[in-house]
C-alpha cells in the first residue's frame, strides 16, 4: 500500500477539517475516486509533468493526480480550512506537492511554472469553481507570450459554460465571444459529464471535463482588436454585422469588405476565421 492509499477517505477528511462547502467560494466536492481518477488519467500521462491545480479543496483530485505520477502538483487554495487536509496528502508524498494559499483571481501561474516545473512540461488540471471558472481559462489564453507556459488544459466547468468553450458558428445559440478567442488560439473539446449527484453538495447542473490544447501557431492577430470586434458583434447579437459593428468608431463597411464578409451578416454565422480578418482590417483602418 502507498503513502497516498493509506491516507484517510476524503468524507472523513471533511469531517476531521469541518470542511462543510461553501457556497460563497463555488466549493462542490468531488469525492468518487472513479471520476478523480479518470480526469487524471485524461490529463496524462503525467510522467515528468508539473500540475497546476486550482481549488484543490480537501484533495480529492490531487491525490489522484499524484497517483498517477505527476512529478508535482502546486495547488492554489483560497480556503484556509483546507490547508491542513492537503499538508497531509503532501506528507504522504515529500517534495511533490506545494500548496498556494491565495487568490486564483490573483495568482501568476506563469511565474508558478518557472518556479517549480523549470524547462518540463506543464499542465492545467482543476475542478474549477464555477464563479470563477470562465475568468479564469481566459486569462489563461489571454496571456502575452504564445505558445504559452501549459501545453494542456483538464477543466471542469458547467455543461452550459463547455458547450460555449467549443462552439461554432453550427452552434449558433452558444457560440459567442468565448467560442471565438477559444476557437482562435486553442482546439477544444468536451471528453465527458460529470453528473450533479457525484458532488457534494449536488449542484443545480451537470458539469462538464474539457480539454483544451493550445494552437503552436494561430492566425496572426492582435488580441486587443479581436476582442473589440467580439465585444462589438456580439453585445448586438440579433443586428447585421453592418450595424452592431458601428460601435467601433469607424464604418463597418470597408471593415466587412477588407474581410470578405457579406454586409447583411450576422455574428453568430461568422467563423474564426472570419473575425480574425476583421479584427485585422479594423486594427488597419
Amino acid at each position: 500500500m502507498s503513502a497516498l492509499d493509506a491516507l484517510p477517505p476524503l468524507r472523513e477528511v471533511v469531517k476531521r477539517y469541518d470542511l462543510a462547502p461553501k457556497k460563497s467560494l463555488g466549493q462542490n466536492f468531488l469525492f468518487d475516486l472513479n471520476l478523480t481518477g479518470r480526469i487524471a488519467r485524461a490529463a496524462g500521462p503525467l510522467a515528468g509533468v508539473t500540475i497546476i491545480e486550482v481549488g484543490p479543496g480537501p484533495g480529492g483530485l490531487t491525490r489522484a493526480l499524484l497517483a498517477e505520477g505527476a512529478r508535482k502538483v502546486v495547488a492554489i487554495e483560497r480556503d484556509e480550512r483546507c490547508l491542513a487536509a492537503l499538508a497531509d496528502v503532501a506528507a504522504a508524498c515529500p517534495g511533490r506537492l506545494h500548496v498556494e494559499a491565495g487568490d486564483a483571481l490573483e495568482t501568476d501561474y506563469a511565474a508558478l511554472a518557472r518556479a517549480h516545473a523549470g524547462d518540463g512540461p506543464v499542465r492545467i488540471v482543476a475542478n474549477l469553481p464555477y464563479n470563477v471558472g470562465t475568468p479564469l481559462l481566459t486569462g489563461w489564453i489571454e496571456g502575452e507570450a504564445w505558445p504559452p507556459f501549459w501545453d494542456k488544459m483538464v477543466l471542469m466547468f458547467q455543461r452550459e459554460v463547455a458547450e460555449r468553450i467549443v462552439a461554432t458558428p453550427r452552434e449558433r445559440a452558444d457560440y459567442g465571444r468565448l467560442g471565438v478567442l477559444c476557437g482562435w488560439r486553442t482546439q477544444a473539446r468536451i471528453l465527458f459529464d460529470v453528473p450533479a449527484a457525484a458532488f457534494t453538495p449536488p449542484p443545480k447542473v451537470t458539469s462538464a471535463i474539457v480539454e483544451v490544447a493550445p494552437r503552436l501557431s494561430p492566425e496572426p492577430c492582435a488580441l486587443d482588436s479581436l476582442s473589440r470586434v467580439t465585444q462589438a458583434a456580439f453585445g448586438q447579437r440579433r443586428k447585421m454585422l453592418r450595424q452592431s459593428l458601428k460601435s467601433l468608431g469607424v464604418d463597418p463597411l470597408p471593415l466587412l469588405a477588407a474581410a470578405g464578409l457579406p454586409e447583411t451578416a450576422r455574428a453568430e454565422e461568422i467563423d474564426v476565421a472570419g473575425f480574425v480578418r476583421l479584427a485585422n482590417a479594423f486594427r488597419a483602418a
